[in-house]
């Protein structure tokens, strides 16, 4: 059985930034071992996996870490819609409508821009515990908050986020997905972040299209601003573009092929 794999750097416009994802398209559904056995094989953050439904632009998408499954990501998202208009799956004018474990996921294309219709998780103040404070290394915390999965900290400055070192040891053991850092931004940059998921195999993703569900709507409440410039500020780092609704945020970014293979099962 050969199977082909698309490589994709999400939500930047040059290789080798933003946030690698593998894509598999299949012609039918994989088996669930398989799909961890290949995420696993690949070592990036996401590996995707969609095959056709019924229906124009229709697809099945799921989302493996190399260690487990996730309900929802990102940049794996709009690398799969990149995948899709310019592997000629689908027309570029045609919205791909991918079926998810969060509900049903809209991907357009908005000029050079792919944008993502995603569901808000909204986030509520919420104690920090002990070790998740331990495990800042004395940054400057200026707020801590949580969603359904995530941690959300709010530091002084973006020096402070991009300085910081956590103790992801320590991250590892919270009883939480991961811990999103964030702050207000210098221009043009309305907010910065950094997002850390050791508990998934994942130190720190380099650019994460699910947080800014939660990252979006804070600053939108702080900021009295619907549409914002966010930035990733890891090592390979990357811009998001973001609109928020009461319901949803609109991310949007571009994306760059790096890759193609096949895969020899």
């Amino acid at each position: 059985m050969k199977q082909s794999i698309i490589q994709v750097d999400a939500f930047t416009d040059r290789p080798f930034g933003g946030n690698p994802a593998a894509v598999c398209v299949s012609q039918s559904p994989l088996e669930d071992a398989l799909m961890q056995q290949i995420a696993t094989e690949m070592n990036l953050s996401e590996t995707a996996f969609l095959y056709a439904l019924e229906g124009e632009g229709n697809y099945s998408l799921r989302w493996f870490t190399p260690t487990a499954e996730i309900d929802l990501c990102g940049h794996a998202t709009l690398a799969s819609a990149h995948v899709l208009w310019t592997e000629g799956y689908l027309a570029t004018d045609i919205t791909a409508k991918f079926q998810t474990k969060s509900g049903e996921l809209l991907a357009g294309r908005r000029g050079e821009l792919i944008q993502l219709d995603f569901p808000v998780q909204p986030v509520h103040d919420a104690p920090l515990p002990p070790t998740l404070i331990a495990a800042m290394n004395h940054a400057d915390i200026v707020h801590g908050s949580r969603n359904d999965v995530n941690y959300l900290v709010e530091l002084r400055s973006p020096q402070a986020v991009a300085n910081l070192a956590p103790d992801l040891n320590k991250i590892a053991k919270l009883p939480s997905q991961g811990v999103i850092v964030t702050s207000v931004g210098n221009s043009p940059y309305d907010f910065v972040s950094r997002y850390f998921v050791p508990a998934l195999g994942i130190p720190e993703d380099p650019v994460t299209g699910s947080s800014h569900c939660s990252l979006g709507p804070y600053w939108q409440a702080k900021l009295g601003k619907d549409k914002m410039i966010a930035y990733q500020a890891s090592e390979r780092s990357g811009v998001l573009h973001i609109e928020c609704t009461p319901e949803r945020v609109y991310i949007s970014g571009q994306a760059v092929t790096v890759l193609r293979g096949e895969l020899l099962l």
